[in-house]
Order: structure tokens, then C-alpha cells, then sequence
């Protein structure tokens, strides 16, 4: 039950990728699109013929919509970010929430029925093209994957500056910078159910068969990605404010860092070597130490605090190791934007603004000693150990819908419904 049936990566051109994604100030891995599903056939015999137009019509819409405006939604352009662009996210994002109440009534009970369609999704970051399963866990979990990456790609839209009505550097605004925090934690809410509630459902098997793009370390590395930006949006808003701390900016620093690496250590042994996946890897890399060079740096601006030779021989230390990762974050996003499919940097704003003026000059202000004299092992060798802070941010919770009332009056011809046949 729940066969796979996966497509080599030349077998048609159904997949479209661009040659280029234009600004990106948050990273989307792709859309995956679903393609055309006859339910009349694998269902008509089994349920009303409401029924099955209704899930042939929600998911039809889906099908139009995606794959007409997939190719540009992921393309961002500053101009059109809130007009075309948002209310097109909106709209799919609004049939997939239409669609998944009526869906999940295939695996109400264990019914069985939740094998009786083949879905078939085409993938971005898996060599195969796409995949197809007799499974309607596996379709349950392609929404919400593509639910997320449709919030994402929103927050990115929110977080591309903007020229600002008095003329100066354009910026994004604090209305902007709040909501993209619970966007973020809305769409890892989305991913975390799917590692917790959906993968569960599914056998060992079809797991393993799944394609890269859903599987349990990257949804875990997205989900991470969407709580460290949420932190980074946060650190960049204490930076502004007058009454936020050196303490409490180097604690969202730290807990950055770790959102990142974990966010890391769950894609590091996967096969992400193709187009959108190998731009993911660089991405969550370059996220990574550029994180650590703003840990670092405040790390070192609190040890400087001290008065003893010690510790401001620590606060040199911690200097230096910001100053290399800034150095490393700038050639990683190098690399991350020259990978296919192109990027581009937003003008300089937020955090990475500020830090990119004071690490180099905080660092040589310190730094009374030859810097020569020091090498990029040894500075890290001598870097002091950042402060280890438990994560505040946390996925919204999120529970699947309920399955539509429709499905309370179905009769189901045929089939057993039995609790004991839903797969875990």
C-alpha cells in the first residue's frame, strides 16, 4: 500500500526552474507543484459524486495556480513585491487551507481510501523529477510543505527594502520586520506538525522513498531556518532600540547561532547537490557564520566590560573570530548567490548593516597587538566559548483541520474503515 512511482530528472520538463530568483533576503528552496489527479476514476466508485467534484475542484485550483504563477512568485522584485507578488501568495495560500479539510477526510479513521489516489508532485531539490504515490499522507504532507514555502517566500517579500518616503537608504519598516516574525513562526508551525503529526503516518518504506525535498531533515532544517530569521529580525529591532541591552542583544545572537546550526546539522548528510538544493546548503551555511560573527561580536564587546587583563584579552579574542566569520560570511553569500538559480543582495539594512560597520571597526580599535602575527586557526583556537542560552522561539502550534463536515454524511461504498490500517 502507498506504491512510488519517481521520474528521472530528464524524463519531460515539467519541472521549470529560473535562471534567476532576483533579491533574496529569505532563502525558499522552490516550489513544488502538484500535477492533474483524476479522483472520478479512483473514487467514483466509492463516493458521491459531490464529493469528488469538490476535491476535483479544490485541488484543480491549486494544480492552474501553481504552475502558472510558481515561476514568478519565486522570482522577487521590490517594484511588484506587495502588489502581484502578495496577493498571489495570498490566493494559494488560501486554496491550500480550502482544500486540506477536504482532503483529510481520505484518512479519517484509518479509512481506506487514503490509498486509493495516486498523487503526483514534481519536486525542486530531488534529482528526480517527480514523484507519485498511492498515499494521502504523502499529499497532506506536499501541502503543507508548499504551505510554508508560500509564507516564506511572503516574508521575503516583506523583508526587501523599500525606498523611503524621506529620501534616505531604503529600508524595511518595523510594521514589516513584526509581522515577518509571525510569519516565520507560522510557517515552522506548519513544518513542525508535518515531522510530528504527518511523517508519522507514513510506513518506514515510503519515508525512505520520499524525495529529498520532504524529507525529515530538511523539513527540521527549514523549520529551524524560519525560528533563526525569526531571532534575526528580532536582534536587528534591538539594535534599533535605545533600551535594549548589550546582554540582551548578545543572547538573540547566540540563540541565532544555534537555530542556524541545528538548522544545519539536519541537512549536512543529505543529497542536496542539485540546483535548488545545493543553493539551500550555501544558504543555511552562510546564515550559519554570519551568525556567529554577530555572537562573537557582542560575545566581545561584554567581556571588554571587564576591567581585568584577562578578560579583555578574552574580548580581543572574541573580536578577531567575529571579524574572520564576517570575513567567511561575505565570500559564503558570494557563493550563495553565483549558485544556480541567481540571487541577488538586497541593499544592506537591519543587522548586517550595523555589524558590517562596527565589527572591522570595533575589531581594529581593540586589536593593539600585530595582527599578522596571527593566523586564522589561531584566532579561532583562542576565541572564548559563546554563552550557551536555551531557544525562546518556538513554532506556532499548529493542528491539521479537522476532515470538512461533507464528509460526516458520506456514505463510503465498499470500504472499510478501520483505524487499524493507517500506516506508522
Amino acid at each position: 500500500m502507498g506504491c512510488l512511482v519517481s521520474t528521472p530528472k530528464d524524463s519531460g520538463g515539467n519541472r521549470r526552474r529560473p535562471g534567476s530568483i532576483g533579491e533574496v533576503s529569505v532563502y525558499v528552496p522552490g516550489l513544488r507543484i502538484p500535477k492533474p489527479v483524476d479522483f472520478a476514476q479512483s473514487l467514483g466508485d466509492c463516493l458521491s459524486k459531490s464529493i469528488v467534484e469538490r476535491l476535483s475542484a479544490l485541488r484543480t485550483r491549486i494544480v492552474v495556480m501553481a504552475a502558472q504563477e510558481a515561476p514568478t512568485i519565486t522570482r522577487t522584485k521590490r517594484k511588484s513585491a506587495t502588489q502581484h507578488g502578495g496577493s498571489t501568495l495570498a490566493d494559494l495560500q488560501q486554496a491550500l487551507e480550502d482544500y486540506l479539510p477536504v482532503l483529510l477526510g481520505l484518512v479519517k479513521d484509518g479509512s481506506h481510501l487514503q490509498y486509493k489516489v495516486q498523487f503526483v508532485w514534481v519536486n525542486q531539490e530531488d534529482d528526480l523529477e517527480e514523484t507519485a504515490m498511492f498515499n494521502a499522507w504523502y499529499e497532506v504532507l506536499s501541502v503543507l510543505h508548499l504551505m510554508a514555502m508560500l509564507l516564506l517566500l511572503q516574508a521575503n517579500l516583506l523583508l526587501l527594502p523599500r525606498t523611503s518616503t524621506d529620501g534616505y537608504q531604503p529600508k524595511v519598516s518595523d510594521e514589516s520586520r513584526r509581522a515577518s516574525v509571525d510569519i516565520f513562526l507560522k510557517a515552522a508551525g506548519y513544518l513542525d506538525c508535518a515531522v510530528r503529526h504527518v511523517l508519522p503516518q507514513l510506513s518506514a518504506e515510503l519515508r525512505r522513498n520520499l524525495p529529498v525535498d520532504l524529507a525529515e531533515g530538511v523539513l527540521r532544517a527549514l523549520c529551524l531556518q524560519a525560528l533563526g530569521q525569526g531571532v534575526g529580525i528580532q536582534l536587528g529591532m534591538a539594535i534599533d532600540s535605545a533600551k535594549a541591552t548589550l546582554a540582551v542583544k548578545r543572547r538573540l545572537a547566540c540563540e541565532m547561532v544555534k537555530y542556524w546550526q541545528q538548522a544545519q546539522d539536519n541537512i549536512t548528510n543529505l543529497p542536496l547537490a542539485n540546483g535548488w538544493g545545493e543553493k539551500h546548503c550555501l544558504y543555511v551555511k552562510w546564515e550559519y557564520v554570519e551568525a556567529k560573527a554577530a555572537a562573537y561580536y557582542y560575545h566581545g564587546m561584554i567581556l571588554d566590560e571587564g576591567n581585568t587583563e584577562k578578560s579583555h584579552g578574552m574580548a580581543v579574542a572574541a573580536l578577531q573570530a567575529a571579524d574572520e566569520y564576517f570575513k567567511e560570511s561575505k565570500k559564503l553569500c558570494e557563493a550563495f548567490n553565483a549558485a544556480t538559480p541567481l540571487s541577488r543582495n538586497p541593499p544592506l539594512w537591519g543587522t548586517m548593516k550595523y555589524l558590517s560597520e562596527k565589527i572591522p571597526k570595533d575589531t581594529s580599535s581593540k586589536v593593539r597587538i600585530n595582527r599578522d602575527l596571527y593566523t586564522y586557526e589561531r584566532i579561532m583556537e583562542t576565541a572564548p566559548t559563546l554563552p550557551d542560552f536555551s531557544l525562546a522561539l518556538k513554532p506556532d502550534e499548529y493542528q491539521l483541520p479537522s476532515a470538512d463536515p461533507s464528509w460526516r454524511s458520506e456514505n463510503v461504498n465498499g470500504v472499510q474503515t478501520s483505524s487499524n490500517h493507517v500506516k506508522g
